[in-house]
């Protein structure tokens, strides 16, 4: 039988999960559930800059995807959360529509926080795994 979860890791960026102790994705059931993507640099830390912090973090979400035999394409639930959103709404989402592909979409929820271990922004999914050949 195989594992309930399998772990999936992109190259690079292992500094925060490491430090963090979680996995980028785990595939359960047919289904890729991809933990919340930040726009990290690659030693972890935040990328300053707003617009290029959410590029990062959907460049980061298609690393995790790719990893898994995957596009965003797959996806199939998004959740997105934004620090300060009422402000940064604007500026952040050409950047996300810019990544978001063609209809049909996935579903999305999007959700406003405060705090978000030094992020602005951050993307997490569900994305249906390719069938078994």
């Amino acid at each position: 039988m195989p594992p309930a979860r399998d772990a999936v890791f992109p190259a690079g960026r292992q500094a925060l999960y490491e430090r963090n102790r979680y996995s980028p994705a785990v595939r359960s059931q047919g289904l890729l559930f991809v933990s919340g993507q930040v726009g990290s640099r690659p030693d972890g830390s935040p990328e300053p800059e707003l617009a290029r912090q959410v590029q990062l973090a959907f460049d980061n979400l298609n690393a995790v995807l790719a990893a898994a035999g995957c596009t965003f394409a797959d996806v199939v639930d998004v959740t997105l959360y934004l620090v300060d959103a009422e402000r940064n709404f604007e500026q952040v989402w050409p950047v996300v529509m810019a990544n978001w592909g063609e209809a049909p979409h996935p579903a999305l929820t999007g959700i406003g926080v405060s705090w978000l271990y030094g992020f602005q922004f951050e993307i997490k999914a569900v994305a249906k795994l390719p069938d078994p050949v």
